[in-house]
């Protein structure tokens, strides 16, 4: 039986490759600065980098889904996470805070349906929503944070779908620094074991750390000179296994000492340039 959470052994995942989503030197040189990435990110150096990440979700033995490119899809596509959820219902398509993101939903949700999902709904306008703004924390207790790309309106149609028997608690985040930049719930925390989160505690609010100590969540803190560089963004593939950026040495010793495994990976290119980590480079589709 599947589980909803962020930290269950991962069985099936969908990815969109760097050479799948970023297509051509040509593409990344027109939308880079459009959508905000840090730099131009280097097509041959993002190819070798996701042929390392995608061999670290391999070894999980995970079925991963290979999305495909797509003329209607922008560079952000690599961030697998942001356009649809998945619940004990079927898949959620979200509606998009950034509007040149709304294709997708769509579009992957097609891949997903010929596999078998099936479709429990989906968020339209004035609702927005993304993925990266909502965890589950078990079957019962869902997360979802209000903020730039997730609108009031999005969170009410998504409670609606869930339903009553999720208890879905809302996270106010604070404003980015530019009101096209992003900074979603998974910005500030990453689910690691049912009794286990990493957190950049400065941006928790204080409900929100009260509600996860309730339901018997500990944590591990971000430190504030690592989380710029993404510390806060760890991919559980199992229960304190975990998938991070390299170079974050305060963040992976406070993992190690909770008694999580973690292997890493370099992401200058897939990562660090369009503020996408582990958790939004994988839409993981189910978990055991």
């Amino acid at each position: 039986m599947s589980r909803f959470n962020e930290y269950s052994t991962i069985k099936q995942v969908a990815i969109r490759s760097a050479a799948n989503a970023f297509v051509s030197e040509a593409i990344l040189a027109e939308q880079w600065q459009a959508l905000r990435f840090h730099a131009k990110p280097d097509l041959a150096e993002a190819i070798s980098e996701y042929e390392d990440f995608r061999a670290l979700l391999r070894s999980t033995g995970a079925n991963l889904i290979e999305l495909s490119p797509s003329d209607s899809l922008t560079i952000d596509s690599i961030y697998t996470r942001d356009s649809i959820l998945v619940s004990p219902k079927g898949l959620i398509l979200c509606n998009m805070g950034r509007a040149s993101r709304t294709p997708e939903a769509a579009i992957n949700a097609a891949s997903y349906t010929a596999l078998g999902h099936r479709v429990a709904g989906q968020i339209s306008a004035p609702g927005t929503l993304e993925g990266g703004d909502f965890i589950w924390l078990d079957e019962h207790h869902a997360a979802v944070g209000l903020g730039p790309r997730t609108n009031a309106e999005g969170i009410r149609q998504l409670a609606d779908i869930l339903g009553p028997e999720v208890e879905l608690h809302l996270v106010e985040l604070p404003a980015p620094d530019h009101p096209d930049d992003v900074l979603h719930l998974m910005s500030i925390i990453s689910p690691l074991d049912r009794d286990l989160a990493l957190i950049y505690r400065p941006f928790m609010p204080a409900r929100f750390i009260a509600w996860l100590e309730q339901l018997g969540v500990a944590f591990v803190d971000v430190p504030e000179q690592e989380y710029a560089i993404m510390g806060c963004n760890v991919l559980a593939i199992a229960p304190r296994t975990t998938i991070m950026l390299e170079n974050l040495p305060a963040v992976k010793h406070g993992l190690e000492d909770a008694g999580c495994t973690v292997a890493t990976y370099k992401g200058l290119e897939i990562s660090r340039k369009g503020e996408g980590g582990p958790t939004c480079l994988t839409r993981p589709l189910e978990r055991i």
